[in-house]
This record gives structure tokens, sequence and C-alpha cells, in this order.
């Protein structure tokens, strides 16, 4: 039973009415239409209107592009939609999740690295502020997994860390961001039942968290426990298997009948509606990954979510399959017509609890261009920097080597790692020339590792006395984002005698910063000076050159084990 009056809906009697009586005035179309979340890369208008009124989707998302097409994009698509449509973003690390000018605030670990739920609560108002100038009302955040296994290709700084107490904390800082940002903004806590305990990536299977029921209730249940209390609108299932809580849920079930978390009954429908008390909509995670299909056919997984308890799912493959397999399953029950009218109401229900109806009748869904000059404004920039510099963590300095002065190392070889991958979630920029210029600026001559010429075959030729001619200090920048769809994120050296590998760091002063991933240790646990910035943008290499520098303390604490469960020699090299 849904409780339309009931937390986190509290819908009054008029919207309830319009609940109902959209529902009993769509046909079978719009109400297998609605389940759909769809995604497109086109900002053309009509071929949007063209979208929304042949499928009637109940949700559209946009990765990041030009604010102002986005907003114009999405302004059309309300306007062809008979129901208001739920407009979704990956708002996980500020406005960029969005459009290509918002503010880049920081990655979560860095938000956590501050030790300050303020910065949480900052970064979940910049995110409401700037999705919504773009017409967004669902941000898919906070990310409240536990990044428990330091090997995972993808939680890592998407996570507010390996701390349950720090993620609870700061995921609901991020919430009460979004509640008073004043916009009509819908959180989604993700990725249930949990990520972070595997090493792999959902998107290309379906991973477990392998926690004993006791352990999963004492962190993630708790987590999720409490954020649910406090008002989560909606819940992201994963593509993540959960043994112990499965068998809980149904004892003695086979081994071969546990499903990942988007299509599991026993997990959304008895654990998170159940013993959790979840009452708002659960979507699936994106339908595309292998995760998801991995373990059945599509149309078997899509009416197995949708049977399990998923209101909402996530992006299409083929979009007329879809929707056929769906109409398809419901005219022969395998889908019953009362849980594709419980799913749709959730969704109209939180449409009408974000006050969509309202909007939609005055014409005021999406804000017009006027709203867009809050991407990237000052106050959100200036947040941005102080979260940076309290952020910035320097794990060890065993060579004494701060702070840096270009009286004593004049000449600096700069080596940047990773700059021809980029992240998959909106929120990597490039280093290089930020780097080169800001110690420039400080007085140092900075020469770039040249990977056109591999410095001239230098690893086969060079001796130590003619490195010692070319540079006096080493600086090794990693800028290796994590991303969707990988197996691992780990320092990759050209693959030639690992030929930018700094063999002489006994020889020359060397040392290391992660722009992307605390966990860079394990590669490189004989360089002697290592720092972790959390994340890529402008202010952190801003922060991160001051503290080199000596101007202000390194205060910035990790939120993780940067030492990768103990490194041989790496806290003593």
């Amino acid at each position: 039973m849904i409780d339309l009056k009931a937390k986190p809906f509290y819908l009054s009697g008029a919207d309830i009415q319009w609940v109902e009586d959209t529902l009993a005035s769509m046909s079978l179309e719009e109400k297998v239409g609605q389940l759909f979340c769809v995604t497109d890369i086109t900002t053309d208008t009509e071929a949007l209107q063209n979208l929304v009124r042949t499928y009637h989707p109940g949700g559209f998302m946009y990765r990041a592009g030009d604010a102002a097409q986005i907003q114009q994009a999405q302004r059309a698509m309300q306007e062809a939609s008979r129901i208001p449509l739920l407009l979704a973003c990956n708002l996980e690390s500020g406005g960029n999740g969005v459009a290509e000018t918002g503010t880049f605030f920081g990655r979560p670990l860095e938000v956590a690295a501050t030790g300050e739920t303020e910065q949480a609560r900052r970064l979940g108002l910049v995110c409401a502020r700037e999705g919504a100038a773009a017409g967004c009302n669902w941000a898919f955040a906070p990310i409240i997994d536990i990044d428990y296994n330091w090997r995972n290709p993808i939680t890592n700084v998407r996570t507010f860390g390996s701390d349950p107490d720090r993620v609870l904390a700061m995921g609901g800082a991020f919430m009460d961001g979004v509640a008073e940002s004043g916009a009509a903004m819908a959180v989604c806590i993700k990725h249930f039942p949990g990520d972070g305990v595997d090493e792999r990536d959902q998107h290309l299977l379906s991973t477990v968290n392998s926690m004993s029921a006791g352990d999963w209730e004492a962190t993630y249940g708790r987590i999720y426990k409490a954020l649910i209390d406090k008002g989560a609108q909606t819940v992201m299932a994963g593509h993540i298997l959960q043994p112990a809580m499965t068998r809980k849920m149904c004892p003695g079930i086979r081994d071969e009948d546990i499903l990942p978390g988007s299509t599991n009954r026993y997990l959304m429908t008895g654990l998170l509606r159940g013993e959790l008390g979840f009452n708002g909509l659960i979507t699936t995670d994106a339908t595309p990954m292998v995760g998801f299909t991995g373990t059945m056919t599509r149309r078997q997984a899509i009416a197995s979510a949708i049977n399990g308890g998923a209101d909402v799912i996530l992006f299409c493959k083929n979009v007329d399959e879809d929707l056929a397999g769906v109409r398809a399953d419901v005219e022969s029950g395998v889908i019953s017509m009362e849980r594709l009218d419980e799913a749709v109401t959730r969704q109209l229900a939180l449409k009408a609890s974000l006050g969509l109806p309202q909007k939609q009748a005055a014409g005021t869904l999406v804000p017009g261009p006027e709203a867009l000059p809050v991407f990237g404004c000052q106050e959100h920039q200036d947040w941005a920097r102080e979260c940076a510099r309290k952020s910035v963590t320097l794990v060890k300095d065993n060579q004494h080597l701060l702070p840096l002065s270009p009286e004593r190392t004049p000449r600096v070889r700069l080596t940047v790692l990773g700059e021809q991958q980029s992240g998959a979630f909106g929120d990597n920029s490039g280093v290089t020339e930020l780097l080169k210029t800001a110690l420039e600026q400080e007085g140092f001559q900075v020469a770039l590792y040249d990977y056109a010429t591999m410095e001239q075959g230098e690893i086969f030729t060079a001796g130590v006395a003619e490195m010692r001619e070319k540079f006096d200090l080493s600086i090794v920048a990693a800028n290796i984002p994590t991303g969707s769809n990988n197996t691992t994120r780990r320092v990759d050296w050209i693959t030639l005698m690992a030929a930018n590998e700094p063999w002489y760091t006994r020889e020359i002063p060397t040392m290391f910063i992660s722009f992307c991933n605390p966990y860079h240790m394990i590669d490189v646990p004989f360089i002697s000076t290592f720092v972790n910035c959390y994340s890529s943008s402008k202010f952190c290499v801003e922060a991160a050159v001051e503290k080199l520098m000596g101007r202000g303390e390194f205060v910035g604490k990790s939120p993780v084990d940067p030492w990768c469960g103990g490194i041989w020699g790496a806290e003593f090299m």
C-alpha cells in the first residue's frame, strides 16, 4: 500500500486528487511509457518533442552539456508532455553534472576530507541551485556507498569514504543543502543495497555486497534507514547482489535464484519497503549495464525489476522494443495491472510532491534564461575554493621536501598521468596546463615530460649525471579519473620500459600528487612525498600549489586508507 499523505510525499487532498485523476485518464501506452526515464544526446527541439509525444516517458536525463541548450531542450520536452516530466541529472559533485559551465564543487571524497558537514551541505545547495536552473528536478545523489575496497574502480572518490558514520553525516548534510535551496528537487540515495565491498564495476557485471546480514544492517542498512527517515524521496537500486540479506528475506533460497538489487523483490519490496520502511519511488540504475542483463534476458530483467518493486526503469536499449515488451507482459499478466498502477502512482505522487502540476499550469516547469547566471557564480566558486583548501591531504613527506622553493629546486620536470583518459560523470578536467602555469608563477622552470619522443629514448641512455643536469625536482601528477566500465583505475606507465616512471627518485627529489584517486600509493610506494587532492578542479590545483609552497597548512584528513591495507615500505620509504 502507498500512503500518499505520509513521508516522503506528504500530499494534500488536492494533490491526491490530481494523482488519482491523472492515473484514471491514462491509456496503457501512457502508463507503460511513464515507467521509463530515457536519455538522448540531442538537444533538437523537434526530435525531443516527437520522442515525448510518441513514447510518453515519465522522465529524461541529460549528461553535462551547454547550459542554455539543455535548459531550452528541457523546456521543449515539458511543453510537449501531457504529464510533467522528472528531469534527472548526476548532481554528485556540483552543477557541472548537468552543465559544462556548472561549478565543479568537488568530488564527495574531497568534501569528506574536510571533515566538515557544512561542505556537504554546500555541495547539496550548489547541486540543487544549478540543477534547477537547467530545469532539472531530480538529483541522482547523494551517493551513500561505503568505499571499503580500495580496488573498486568506480566508487572511490564518488563516495564520502570508508567510515559509515561519516557517510551518513555527509549524505544527510547534502540532503539538507538540497532542501534549503528552495528548488523543487528530489534526491536519490544510491546504489542500494550498497556498492564498495566488491572490487568490480556493476556496469560490467552484477557485483556482490558480500557482507553478513548483521554487518550490512550495522552499516549500509543503518545509513539507508536514517536517510529514509530523514525524507529521501527516491532510492536507486543497483545491479549488486546482497546474498545474506536476500537469504534473510527468503530463507532457503537457492544460490542461483539470488538476484541483483535492481531485479530482486526480496531486497526492494521485502527489505527496502518492508524492513526499512521506504514509501517513496524506487528507480533502477541504468539498465544498459551488463550488470542488469547478465543474469537473464533483457525483457525478463525489466519485468523482474518492475515486479520486484522498481517504479522507474532507467534508460532503454531500444525504446520501441523495451516498451513493447512491457506492454505485452502487462497484457499477458506477467506484470499485473495492479503492479503497473502502483508504480505509476508513486511516480505521479513524486511529481505532485514537487509541485510539478502547479508549475505546469503556470508555465514555470523550466526557468527562463535569466536563471543561467547561477552556473559557476562567484559564491559557488568561493565555496569550492574553500572546500579545496580544507581537503588537500599530505599523506607523507619522508624526505622533508616541503615546502618547495624555486631557489632550492628551480628546474622541475612535470609528468602528468591519465590526461588522455576521461571521466564518465561530467566532473573531470585536465590539470597539466593549470599545474604547469601555477608552478611557473611561483618561479619554477617547468618542463613537461615529452610523451611524443619519450625524451629521446632517455630510459635507455641517460645516466644519473645527465638527469641532474636537466632538472632539480620531479613532480608526478596523476589525473586518472574514476569512470564507469573499467576493471581497474591504476597507474599505467608507458609500456616500453615504463619510460615515464621516475626511476631516479633516490637521485633527484620526487613527489607524487593525485588529483582523482586516493589509492595510487599501491603503485608508487617508493615516492617519498605524496599528496592527495581527490578532485581535478582548478580549485584543487590552486590549493595544492599553495600548500606545497608553504602558504597554509595541510589540514585535510584522508576519509579512506591511502596505504591500501598496508603496502610494505610505503610508510617509511
